[in-house]
């Protein structure tokens, strides 16, 4: 279903209006429409095999669920106004049917701009800026790999981070040195099933839905040239859980509040890069009565990673992570316990390392091929893998992937 909310085409058509009387008349020379208007899209299809466990699909078996097609335009009314949207459809196993939605819709408006600084402000379906890849995560040519590193950048629960439908303030100072960029947003975050799964560990007789707007910042260097980036960015969230009564285990209307942050760096030279993350995730959960105490843990996730280009069309990428559910309890022998065994502890943490080649065939095409060595099911999706006892906790994936744009 294609969700058009109709308070966030209101706001851009007021925007648009408002910037269009505003803008000064007597240009010399006007661009025409087709000239201000730009359209681009991208499809990615992958093919996934696993030793064990469910990833994007029936993977034991063999999955050809991970597809990838986007549209995406853009049409500049003024040097200070232009609009931009992108509708996507992603199949992901069973965390995503493919049905279309809208992935951000907004109006960017450019406040103030010279030499030294710019500011400016977009109103609508926004893209969050968290760490290095969130705001481009959908756009398969713009990854280091086939998969984002999932224990900072998680799929399951992809929705809740990926965009905002609210506003975002944002500015950057030029010197010599570098450029200091900074962001505040705030909005309503998108949920879905997805994201009671992987918070509740299950799936229950009722719903979460966001119990407030959720606030988002961040702070970011890059070095003349964007050799150097340097980054520290964050979101608060609150959920709240709306029971259904009937439920097996019925939970009581509790809330969940989550502050997830993402410490950055990456290093570009001329054939290689360095990239390095760090993230943390202080969770709370209140009032869903004795079947879920209240308890707060501190998820925790980290990578590295190297990239090489070995000729001009071929890219190498090693990469290593880690993550946890609670850094509290990495070993997960404390949740097992909690749970009476029915969480074992190799849901509590993955390691996994990780060996790519990518081969741009031409500017339009691109195909890649990944190979990941698992130990552990954290970043495995509830709703793919609802049987927790019948988790792998060794296991291997291999995929290969083909991507195009225009």
């Amino acid at each position: 279903m294609l969700h058009q909310p109709r308070t966030l085409l209101a706001s851009l058509l007021v925007l648009t209006s408002a910037a269009l009387v505003a803008e000064p008349r007597g240009e010399a020379t006007i661009p025409s429409l087709f000239e201000r208007l730009q359209i681009h899209g991208f499809a990615s299809q992958a093919a996934l095999w696993t030793s064990t466990n469910r990833y994007y699909g029936d993977s034991p078996d063999g999955s050809l669920g991970f597809t990838e097609i986007g549209i995406n335009s853009s049409l500049r009314f003024s040097p200070r106004l232009m609009l931009a949207a992108q509708i996507l459809s992603r199949r992901a196993g069973d965390m995503s049917d493919g049905s279309p939605e809208i992935d951000f819709a907004l109006a960017d408006i450019n406040l103030v701009a010279n030499e030294g600084y710019r500011a400016g402000i977009q109103l609508g379906r926004i893209k969050n800026r968290l760490g290095l890849y969130n705001e481009t995560r959908d756009v398969p040519f713009t990854h280091p790999g086939i998969f984002l590193p999932q224990v900072v950048y998680f799929d399951k629960v992809r929705n809740l981070v990926l965009s905002s439908d609210g506003i975002l303030l944002h500015t950057d100072l030029y010197q010599p040195f570098g450029t200091l960029s900074a962001s505040l947003a705030t909005g309503k975050p998108v949920v879905d099933d997805n994201v009671e799964a992987a918070y509740l560990t299950g799936d229950f007789n009722g719903s979460i839905q966001s119990d407030a707007n959720s606030w988002l910042a961040g702070l970011w260097f890059n070095s003349p040239a964007e050799g150097l980036k340097l980054g520290l960015s964050g979101a608060a969230v609150s959920l709240r859980y709306d029971p259904r009564p009937g439920g097996v285990l019925p939970l009581g209307p509790g809330t969940i509040d989550v502050l997830y942050w993402i410490a950055s760096a990456q290093y570009n030279a001329e054939r290689w890069s360095l990239t390095a993350e760090y993230m943390a995730e202080p969770m709370q959960w209140r009032d869903f009565g004795p079947v879920r105490p209240d308890r707060d843990a501190t998820a925790e996730g980290y990578y590295a990673q190297g990239t090489y280009r070995l000729l001009p069309n071929w890219q190498l990428m090693l990469r290593y992570e880690e993550g946890f559910a609670d850094r509290a309890d990495r070993n997960g022998r404390k949740l097992e316990q909690q749970s009476f065994g029915a969480i074992p502890a190799l849901t509590a943490s993955s390691q996994i390392l990780s060996l790519g080649l990518r081969w741009d065939i031409s500017r339009q095409w691109m195909l890649r091929a990944e190979f990941q060595r698992h130990v552990g099911n954290f970043i495995l999706s509830e709703i793919e893998n609802p049987d927790f006892l019948g988790y792998g906790k060794h296991w291997d994936l291999f995929a290969v992937q083909a991507a195009f744009r225009f």
